[in-house]
């Protein structure tokens, strides 16, 4: 049968910028044809559903776990949803997602794939100097931005995931995108109608059921689609007394308004339920009687007693998409979005002591004598066995809107971001054998008016945010391939406290900050052939500093001040039949770095400012080649440099920055078959940042404080018989348990490790009618 290629312009998207999609194949083209002038979520196989890029569908494309698109202005990985299931647990997190990605690292999920939360490093830049978006709207924490990885959006939830390792240009949103972009799209309709039920069975007593319906085009509803999905994830964990269970329900409806505009809805929600210590860790001393994966315990003395150390956690994301033709080659788009985070935990006060309070002791209010792990003994007067309660709730409300006029040799898109949130928190230390009230802070009275604040309350505290982006982008096309796109962005951000008893301070204080900015951006894209591409990026950044600023005792005497970047890189795409292949360099200069001292003056307490500096650079790529009979071999790697510049002297490598990463395998998708074996090396890193190495000895010299580096290698095998497909999948497979961080304490025997969890091994079966 002979291959044909259709392409449809989509100006619509995360970007707004008119794009080719292009679908190669006789069946690509065949859905397409039929499809007439939608977009591409209406494709049943497309490489990169839901976003507003283009990959060319090659072999190569068809079967890659990362690819790029040509008309790319930045580095990018691109992986499809026929990755996510066809090769990673079906629990896994989006972090875990994006790993395959070059200079992407992650750290956590130390109780299992999606079991735990875990963190993404992105060229060395940590969860919160990122941004991560959910069908082109910015999500994250009201008092810093950073994210909860197994908590709004598990994998049944995404059906593409692109990792821009670059800040985009102006209309690319958030509060951190200097340090990149983690998109998020979610599941596709589909024009045809289907049912999909999942269940699968492993190690560690995991099982997860999962439903997903289309409903087709409905005729009756003016061809409306609709898919929606349910999940259920339950199990004891890798960590002693640490189950995990997890629901989640999603639905989408698209709804055509007339020949050019249409109407998406969307919702989801979450919740999990589960047993793990506030601060979490294990130490070395209960490492070394307990084994690496030790977390709580079954002896209601302890405060790491199991029933002691719970949290439940529930979230909604609900967004309403209009995207209209306004004119020949013009758009507009309209997305209002709320989405809201209540996390309710009850746990131990310092899980790394080891209470040795007598039974009679422990039932009244004594001076309990603890361990630390170094084996050291201090006294602490507690009520019983010492806890807290904890609340951090949030609803963020937002609107983006988009307008983009085609004028030929260009486009033109202005549009604007409105976003606001409120915030409650609150921490109260309570006796946790009964749940009674917990004396035991420090005596403090309001210096304004002298009211005491009661010794069993941490904080309690109010805080909002209200934030606004303005953006416009010139796209310029002088010559045949070539485009060149200036941009500008405006950012006016303001946080504000209104609480009854700060956090840190402990009295009641209203206060409030507003960061401001002007952002620049070019961006450069040029096809040397169809199968060729070359751009180039220049772009500043701005990450205004957090809310924990505004925890201090005199405000005005800090004078700190948002993180600034500049950013260059350049590199290439090229898309042939059975090679893909991408590379890039780049160079980012970060400054303004945060920091804080306690003033030694009485009763001026912590300081805010800037020091310091970062230089990023490195060099990236990505390579997939494939064979015949749907069997292809896949590299990437990159090597990443993120070292403090103080004053032009360059120091050391920061922390959880890997100095090196590299990904590797074979994949085949061959008629019933579905095989993959991917490994992926993290290299060597250090687990604190140099402030740090005066109290924990020269990292560079002390092995304690770092990584020789790790990797984890997934086996994947599943096999069609008819409707139904069986599968099994090997996670970490060669049983690699190196340490991946150290959270670390005032001393040594108080500082926290996680490990990688051991081989996991999981079967599964899907029918899909």
């Amino acid at each position: 049968m002979t291959d044909v290629t259709t392409t449809r312009t989509l100006r619509i998207g995360a970007s707004a910028l008119a794009l080719a999609f292009s679908l190669t194949s006789a069946g690509f083209a065949k859905d397409a044809l039929r499809a007439g002038p939608a977009d591409p979520q209406t494709q049943p196989a497309g490489i990169a559903e839901g976003a507003d890029i283009v990959v060319t569908a090659t072999k190569a494309n068809r079967i890659a776990p990362v690819t790029a698109s040509l008309q790319t202005t930045q580095p990018q990985s691109v992986i499809s949803r026929s990755f996510i299931e066809d090769s990673l647990p079906a629990t896994a997190d989006f972090n875990q997602i994006a790993a395959i990605s070059p200079s992407v690292s992650i750290t956590g999920n130390a109780n299992g794939a999606g079991l735990s939360e875990s963190k993404a490093q992105i060229r060395g830049f940590q969860d919160g100097e990122y941004n991560i978006t959910y069908d082109g709207v910015p999500f994250g924490d009201t008092n810093d931005p950073t994210h909860h990885s197994n908590t709004f959006f598990p994998s049944n939830t995404i059906e593409t995931l692109i990792v821009d390792r670059g800040p985009g240009n102006a209309s690319q949103l958030g509060q951190a995108t200097f340090g990149g972009n983690m998109n998020l799209f979610s599941r596709a309709t589909r024009e045809r109608p289907g049912l999909e039920l999942k269940g699968s069975y492993g190690t560690w007593n995991t099982y997860l059921l999962r439903g997903l319906a289309q409903s087709g085009a409905i005729d009756a509803l003016g061809g409306t689609e609709i898919v929606v999905s349910g999940q259920h994830v339950k199990s004891d964990g890798a960590r002693t007394y640490s189950p995990f269970t997890s629901n989640n329900v999603f639905g989408k409806a698209m709804i055509p308004i007339g020949p050019a505009a249409k109407l998406t809805i969307l919702a989801t929600y979450n919740e999990n339920d589960f047993n793990q210590p506030d601060n979490d860790g294990a130490t070395l001393s209960q490492i070394a009687q307990y084994g690496k994966y030790f977390s709580l315990n079954n002896d209601p003395a302890s405060q790491t007693y199991y029933r002691y150390n719970h949290t439940h956690k529930t979230t909604d994301f609900e967004l309403i998409k209009f995207e209209a033709e306004i004119a020949p080659g013009s758009t507009f788009e309209n997305r209002a979005y709320t989405y809201s985070y209540d996390n309710e935990t009850l746990s131990g006060n310092d899980v790394t002591l080891f209470a040795t309070a007598t039974a009679a002791q422990i039932a009244a209010a004594n001076v309990v004598t603890v361990s630390p792990a170094g084996g050291t003994t201090k006294a602490v007067t507690s009520y019983g066995v010492p806890g807290y309660t904890k609340t951090n709730k949030y609803r963020m409300f937002g609107d983006i809107a988009k307008t983009r006029l085609d004028f030929g040799f260009g486009a033109l898109t202005v549009g604007a971001w409105i976003e606001w949130s409120n915030t409650y928190r609150q921490q109260r230390d309570v006796n946790l054998l009964d749940g009674t009230p917990n004396y035991v802070e420090k005596a403090v009275t309001n210096p304004v008016g002298g009211a005491a604040t009661p010794q069993n309350v941490k904080f309690d505290q109010n805080s909002n945010t209200n934030h606004t982006e303005e953006f416009a982008e010139l796209e310029l096309r002088p010559l045949p391939g070539l485009t060149i796109t200036p941009g500008y962005k405006h950012v006016d951000l303001n946080r504000r406290i209104d609480a009854a008893y700060n956090q840190t301070t402990r009295y009641a204080q209203r206060l409030s900050n507003t960061y401001t900015a002007d952002l620049p951006f070019a961006t450069i894209n040029y096809a040397v052939i169809p199968k060729v591409s070359v751009y180039a990026q220049y772009a500043q950044g701005f990450l205004a500093p957090p809310l924990s600023v505004l925890y201090v005792a005199n405000p005005r005497l800090s004078t700190v001040a948002p993180e600034r970047s500049t950013n260059y890189q350049a590199g290439a795409v090229y898309h042939g039949a059975n090679l893909s292949l991408d590379a890039d360099v780049y160079k980012i200069d970060f400054t303004n770095k945060f920091t804080s001292v306690v003033s030694t003056v009485p009763g001026e307490g912590t300081v805010f400012f800037n020091q310091g500096a970062v230089e990023y650079k490195g060099v990236e790529g990505q390579i997939t080649y494939a064979l015949p009979h749907g069997v292809a071999v896949f590299a990437n790697g990159s090597r990443n440099y993120a070292k403090t510049d103080n004053d032009g002297v360059i120091r050391q490598q920061v922390a959880k920055a890997p100095e090196w990463t590299a990904a590797g395998g074979v994949l085949v998708k061959s008629g019933p078959v579905r095989f993959s074996l991917i490994d992926k090396w993290v290299g060597r890193q250090f687990f604190v940042n140099p402030a740090g190495l005066v109290a924990v000895g020269n990292a560079y010299d002390n092995p304690t404080y770092q990584s020789r580096g790790y990797n984890v290698a997934i086996l994947s095998a599943r096999y069609d018989v008819g409707p139904v497909r069986i599968g099994a999948e090997i996670n970490n497979l060669f049983d690699s348990r190196r340490v991946t961080n150290i959270s670390t304490g005032k001393t040594a025997p108080f500082d926290q490790y996680f490990y990688q969890t051991g081989r996991a091994v999981t079967g599964d079966v899907t029918v899909t009618f």
